[in-house]
């Protein structure tokens, strides 16, 4: 009888860990919401589908795995991004965001993830080898985007230096400036040449980038700078951390640029 008694014990047992085991396989993973474009290709776009995707979302996605967490984009306009952000309309931003000093102080940072280069872009047919930087932009008319890190390097450099280039402000996405160039209405603008290239090859716009990198930038997400964003900040890091080690993201920058551009 005692034997008998063992034996249903154990029985009940197994059973118990089994149905605990499937609960726990069951149970839903953590989730967390995530600001992006959506409209910013190669970084993060809705293919022909309209299914989110680019190399941003890929890399959110592969690290979400990692870290055992379910993500939600939320398409979001550029100049709402960080006010969205803010509000808690979502838990992150992942839109190739660089880091300046104005953003430090308010919001946490992850480890960086790409290095993107800016430079000049113009029309397909405009001479020049514009080696000399921003300053062959003098008397041109230049687009740029509201708020983005490429107006802010157009802005710091006519403040030292008279206003020598006439800036047109943007608010619409990078495709809107491209054509203003080949139609003429713009001499140039300054961006990603990682996105310039993808974008133009894409649309067989008629543009090229020229001269040298004006700057490298490492991109980076970003969270609100609060326990529960720097908590989410350190969890990410581990799951980048894994893709950087075990190759995944170099594999992602390849199957998007067409190299590594994650050093």
């Amino acid at each position: 009888m005692k034997r008998q008694i063992v034996k249903t014990l154990q029985t009940l047992a197994l059973a118990a860990g089994s149905i605990l085991g499937t609960l726990s396989a069951a149970a839903p993973k953590p989730g967390v919401t995530v600001g992006t474009e959506g409209v910013y290709a190669p970084f993060t776009f809705l293919d022909e589908k309209g299914v989110i995707t680019g190399y941003d979302v890929e890399v959110v996605q592969e690290i979400a795995r990692r870290v055992n967490l379910e993500v939600k984009f939320v398409p979001t306009p550029w100049d709402s991004m960080f006010l969205a952000l803010d509000s808690r309309k979502f838990d992150l931003v992942a839109n190739q965001i660089s880091k300046n000093p104005q953003r430090a102080q308010k919001y946490t940072f992850s480890d960086d993830y790409l290095v993107s280069g800016a430079q000049i872009i113009v029309r397909g047919d405009r001479p020049g080898s514009f080696s000399n930087g921003y300053a062959d932009l003098k008397g041109l008319k230049v687009g740029t985007g509201v708020g983005s890190n490429y107006t802010k390097h157009l802005d710091d450099y006519n403040q030292k230096n008279d206003n020598l280039i006439l800036i047109k402000y943007y608010d619409g996405n990078l495709t809107t400036v491209l054509q203003d160039i080949v139609a003429g209405r713009l001499d140039a603008t300054v961006n990603d040449r990682l996105t310039v290239g993808y974008n133009a090859k894409k649309l067989g716009t008629n543009v090229k980038v020229v001269g040298q990198p004006l700057d490298f930038e490492p991109s980076f997400f970003v969270f609100r700078k609060d326990p529960q964003g720097e908590a989410l900040a350190r969890k990410f890091n581990q799951g980048l951390a894994a893709i950087k080690q075990d190759g995944t993201l170099v594999k992602l920058s390849q199957k998007w640029f067409g190299a590594d551009f994650t050093k």
